[in-house]
């Protein structure tokens, strides 16, 4: 795939397919694949962004070419990605685009489509537009005069956003301040949560003390964010917060902090989350959608309490695929994306911290407590920047890593992937000893590095 990565298309903004005449001309084939013209209501768009400098570029750009084949867009501004999960459905949207390059540095941006239901596009909806774009077929159905597309700008977005969550937590816990006397350090990653996120927490009355919040284009996850788990532990020591919540650009995955300072990662939080559905009988089919890179600790931990857990493909997308495919309603990685489907058909940020502070309070247990109730199995990730992406199977690492698969047995993984949104090669080790783990992750990273590393 030469456009769409893991999470929709990602690259440098202004260069390859993140220019401005490659939005345009998505924006164009994308109206000819994915939106149905007939019938009596006229289609349209809704597109947010992060706070990049290049957003607005992308945004115009996208626009233009959705107003050239005779749609309307409606642009939403600064939003975080699942908002636009959610505001599809709400104002009954033929598509929804968010323009971010979520967890990357600020020079990238990206395009990520959701569907009138506010589900992702699949693998083989993706395929269909790339091949399109690849191709030289030229959009010559252009609407002239009245037929031609508009463009408004809404501003009550955050807002709709914000009330709607606020509502369903409140209606949840039967009380209008169920954060009441609660003190959170929030780290928004000076991305698109820096209004919504604060907003949300405090009408449930918690005590925020907000860090991260001032974007200027150029300061999105830079040194910031749920990426580097360092700071959001540093602050809430700082504040003496009961909990840290740290999000990406886009806010669609979630790092959390306990009390003493140590950051509770995707894995714990799926446990701690997955744990209390279980005990409120609430974990649909009783089943917990995880991913390749999840921790074998998690199996243990929800079987133990009568639920079980499968593992999809990596990336948000290739979750909630697995969770419709066996009912279930929650699920999620590693990195933080954790989807409540209950509440929105997205990995949220927001929306996965409530729902382990949920468990804090029907508990009465802190963080520190409730991550207990996952033992985790050694693990070692490394990744490495690379200059190409050789198949896996001819890195010069094949022989030790097929040796390392051999010694781990069923009690351990290897899994050697490369990032879909970024120059790199994730390399993941897990195993029952330590220091096995960490001895054979360095022998294959080393070996990767010599081939391919920058």
């Amino acid at each position: 795939m030469k456009f769409f990565g893991t999470d929709g298309v990602r690259g440098t903004a202004n260069l390859g397919h993140l220019s401005p005449e490659s939005a345009m001309r998505l924006a164009q084939i994308a109206t000819m694949e994915l939106i149905n013209q007939e019938g009596d209501n006229k289609p349209a768009v809704i597109i947010g962004k992060d706070t990049r400098r290049s957003g607005d570029m992308i945004e115009n750009a996208l626009a233009s070419g959705f107003n050239s084949a005779g749609i309307d867009v409606y642009l939403a501004g600064v939003l975080p990605t699942p908002a636009i999960a959610m505001l599809v459905k709400e104002m009954k949207m033929s598509l929804g685009i968010v323009v971010s390059a979520s967890h990357n540095p600020a020079p990238d941006n990206g395009i990520k489509f959701f569907f009138e239901d506010g589900y992702k596009l699949s693998k083989i909806q993706e395929k269909k537009l790339e091949e399109r774009m690849l191709s030289d077929e030229q959009f010559t159905e252009r609407p002239t005069s009245k037929a031609i597309g508009t463009i408004k700008k809404i501003t009550n977005c955050t807002d709709t956003y914000v009330e709607k969550i606020t509502e369903d937590f409140i209606n949840n816990h039967s009380q209008n301040s169920p954060l009441d006397g609660m003190k959170i350090s929030l780290d928004a990653a000076n991305g698109a949560s820096y209004v919504s996120s604060t907003s949300i927490l405090k009408k449930l009355g918690a005590e925020v003390i907000s860090h991260h919040n001032s974007p200027d284009g150029d300061n999105i996850n830079e040194n910031c964010g749920c990426t580097h788990p360092e700071i959001i532990a540093e602050l809430v020591k700082k504040d003496g917060s009961f909990i840290g919540i740290s999000h990406d650009g886009d806010a669609d995955r979630i790092l959390m902090c306990d009390e003493k300072g140590e950051p509770v990662d995707g894995d714990e939080l799926m446990a701690i989350i997955g744990c209390h559905l279980i005990s409120k009988g609430q974990l649909q089919s009783k089943t917990l959608v995880g991913t390749k890179m999840s921790n074998f600790g998690l199996d243990q931990c929800i079987s133990e309490r009568g639920g079980k857990v499968v593992r999809a493909d990596i990336g948000d997308r290739n979750v909630m695929e697995m969770m419709k495919e066996y009912g279930s309603n929650f699920g999620g990685e590693p990195s933080g994306h954790i989807i409540c489907k209950d509440h929105n058909s997205t990995g949220d940020g927001i929306i996965a911290a409530l729902a382990a502070l949920s468990a804090v309070i029907d508990t009465g247990k802190p963080l520190s407590e409730l991550r207990k109730c996952l033992n985790k199995f050694p693990q070692k990730l490394i990744n490495l920047d690379v200059i190409k992406k050789v198949p896996i199977d001819e890195l010069d690492a094949k022989p030790i890593i097929e040796g390392t698969k051999d010694a781990l047995g069923d009690e351990g993984q290897v899994l050697i992937r490369y990032s879909g949104t970024e120059p790199k090669i994730r390399i993941l080790i897990e195993g029952k000893d330590q220091e096995f783990v960490d001895s054979q992750a360095t022998k294959i990273a080393d070996a990767i590095r010599q081939q391919i590393g920058s």
